[in-house]
């Protein structure tokens, strides 16, 4: 199923599908904020840590299914397959966007 995702979204998932993790950072404001398991990442540095230590070695690949608004975040899930004690994992991704790039996302399980 396609889902019409706005632009930096898809361009994360996209480049998260090829764990590319230069291509996974571009969408991000310099100053974003992620939240993962209640920890918190800040910067392109933190989130640089996130997705080395966290996504590329387990190969952790978002696939999301389903997409709304909800207020002024937009709400995606779907299943994160990789080399990891569960795989598949249902996820909730809750992002917050400031034009074309992404300024906040939240992820729980």
């Amino acid at each position: 199923m396609s889902l019409d995702l706005p632009s930096p979204i898809a361009d994360f998932v996209a480049a998260n599908a090829r764990l590319d993790v230069d291509e996974m950072l571009k969408p991000f404001a310099a100053d974003a904020v992620v939240l993962d398991n209640k920890a918190r990442y800040d910067g392109h540095a933190g989130l640089r840590a996130l997705f080395e230590e966290a996504v590329i070695p387990v190969k952790a690949i978002f696939t999301p299914d389903t997409a709304r608004r909800e207020a002024d975040q937009v709400v995606v899930e779907g299943p994160a397959h990789g080399d990891f004690k569960g795989s598949p994992i249902r996820f909730t991704y809750r992002f917050d966007l400031d034009g074309d790039l992404i300024r906040a996302l939240e992820i729980t399980a």
